[in-house]
């Protein structure tokens, strides 16, 4: 009889006489043979993570080009924000008296005020005394080339320092009276900064508590964990802010105190600058110290300039230690060192802004991490035998508890 063999099917081969008896495969042998050639576990999760690694790393440094681009807009809001959080309680409180809006626009030109008096002040005593800032520093050019031909340097290379030194005092004197400005490509830019944050703070301080419920429904997260973290990172701004001026206040009086009592002149000017700075974290206190050590190196000499280098580090070390637990209280409940990386981790990659935020952002986030741990230890999740917690179904009520009493009739 002769089978008809189709194209797509082919018959196993026949068996003949003494030979073996064919041997069936099972499903799970298969499985297990397609795992063979396979890479491992451990490699495939790695692989995965890295990739997921990569995706995040990409997203950051598009949102990062992103905000770069749009630095125009980002930047006065961004400040806005900054100054509408630690300045709402105050609207709050006025509120209760008057509309929302007008408390809003009282506190809003209060801030104007004093930010044009702090500009005023700092950019008049700069301006008013920068013959004196150029004859300081030239004695102190001086003083420094006498250093450096007592350990040993030639006349000529000291000399030559001398005149690098005297070279670039106009040029940082100039820095300061206009780097700020310098920077802002044009008054039109300057105009719209300006115009856009005190626009931004206005409706910030008007409108801020229905923007942040808005923000604590459309964070993902059920409402009670949203209102837990708009709480840890207002408070922790509140908190450290708040604690930044204290600590300011208290540096620029040791400082000037230290001053007075050295004889040191433009005392103003190193007062507002030690007080100003001091909002920058690190590098405002070395920038401000700095700028003192230098006033009393050219004016008093060699022995005043170390006093007031003492006098320095000691409001910004040993005292501000000390005033700092008080002045921020558990608003910035972290380690030192941990602080330092992260502020200038945070530098480097945001400029500024991360200087500034990087404390705050990262005490809330331990803050808020340690609230939620709390509320699971309180709900005993943390538990070994807790069961997991399920949500009833939207159109499923939920079941009454035992131990609730029973709704009146």
């Amino acid at each position: 009889m002769h089978v008809r063999r189709s194209r797509s099917v082919s018959p196993p081969p026949p068996v003949a006489a003494g030979d073996q008896e064919r041997i069936e495969i099972d499903a799970a042998q298969l499985r297990e043979l397609s795992t063979v050639f396979s890479p491992p576990r451990w490699l495939r999760d790695l692989g995965r993570g890295a990739w997921l690694v990569v995706g995040i790393f990409a997203l950051v440094a598009a949102v990062f080009w992103l905000l770069g681009t749009a630095s125009t807009i980002v930047g006065p809001v961004v400040a806005a924000g900054i100054v509408a959080t630690v300045t709402s309680p105050l609207v709050a409180a006025l509120a209760r008296h008057m509309p929302r809006a007008a408390a809003a626009a009282i506190v809003l030109l209060g801030l104007v005020a004093v930010a044009v008096g702090i500009v005023v002040l700092v950019i008049a005593g700069i301006v008013g005394q920068t013959d004196e800032l150029g004859r300081q520093a030239g004695s102190a050019a001086d003083t420094a080339q006498s250093w450096l031909e007592s350990l040993g340097v030639d006349t000529s290379g000291a000399q030559s320092a001398k005149s690098a030194l005297e070279a670039d005092v106009p040029n940082l004197i100039s820095s300061l009276v206009t780097g700020v400005i310098g920077g802002i490509r044009g008054l039109t830019s300057l105009v719209f900064g300006l115009s856009l944050g005190a626009l931004s703070l206005f409706f910030l301080l008007k409108d801020g508590p229905s923007m942040r419920r808005f923000l604590e429904r459309h964070l993902g997260v059920p409402p009670s964990v949203g209102q837990t973290i708009a709480a840890g990172v207002i408070t922790s701004l509140r908190g450290y802010f708040r604690g930044v001026t204290v600590v300011a206040a208290f540096n620029s009086v040791v400082v000037v105190v230290g001053a007075l009592l050295l004889g040191v002149p433009l005392v103003g000017t190193i007062a507002i600058v030690t007080f100003v700075t001091a909002y920058i974290p690190y590098i405002g206190a070395f920038a401000a110290g700095a700028f003192a050590v230098v006033i009393a190196l050219g004016a008093n000499g060699t022995t005043t300039a170390l006093i007031m280098l003492l006098v320095v580090l000691l409001a910004n070390g040993l005292l501000q230690n000390l005033v700092q637990p008080f002045a921020m209280g558990a608003a910035l409940d972290l380690n030192p060192l941990v602080v330092l990386v992260a502020t200038i981790a945070a530098g480097c990659i945001f400029g500024a802004v991360g200087l500034i935020l990087a404390a705050p952002l990262l005490s809330a986030a331990v803050h808020i991490a340690r609230d939620l741990a709390h509320a699971r230890a309180l709900a005993g999740l943390d538990r070994p035998d807790a069961a997991p917690v399920t949500e009833p179904a939207p159109d499923e009520p939920a079941a009454a508890s035992p131990s609730a009493p029973a709704p009146a009739t």
